[in-house]
């Protein structure tokens, strides 16, 4: 067996690392052709991951130019520890404010530390309601996916 098969998750293994983890970068290809990079807070979506952002940030424009991009979720502060998933994806851009509002309760209660379909707060009802205007969902729906555990060697290289 190589190295890469022994470090590769299986597909719960992505799935459990997708809910420990809390931020994903997201590269996706600016108006000069270069990549641009932002971190954001996510939740994990069907099998792959989504979250929301401003509908004028650069990101937002990006993927409306071309709905691809590539994200990824890593962690590990040395060699024997570095664990990550990457995925290319395509992009469903939602800017239905109904649907908006749903994904950053969603996102907001993840991150507050509610457990999935948890009463909602009416603070935070109301910020959501008044974000989800000038906001878009972006559901990455993975058309490959890399991963590796380190922590699978077991310290060794």
């Amino acid at each position: 067996m190589s190295r890469r098969d022994q470090i590769r998750m299986t597909e719960d293994e992505v799935r459990a690392y997708f809910d420990e983890q809390k931020v994903i970068n997201v590269a996706s290809v600016g108006p000069n052709g270069r990549p641009h990079l932002a971190p954001l807070w996510y939740f994990p979506h069907e099998d792959g991951v989504a979250t929301w952002t401003y509908g004028t940030s650069q990101k937002a424009k990006n993927l409306r130019r071309l709905p691809e991009a590539t994200v990824l979720i890593e962690d590990g502060d040395s060699y024997e520890k570095l664990r990550g998933v990457s995925l290319e994806a395509d992009v469903q851009l939602v800017e239905d404010t109904e649907e908006v509002t749903r994904m950053g309760i969603t996102l907001m209660q993840r991150y507050a530390g509610a457990k999935p379909g948890a009463p909602v707060p009416a603070e935070l009802s109301a910020f959501i309601a008044g974000q989800a205007p000038k906001r878009i969902g972006l559901i990455f729906h993975p058309t490959k996916i890399v991963s590796w555990d380190h922590t699978k060697l077991g310290g060794t290289y």
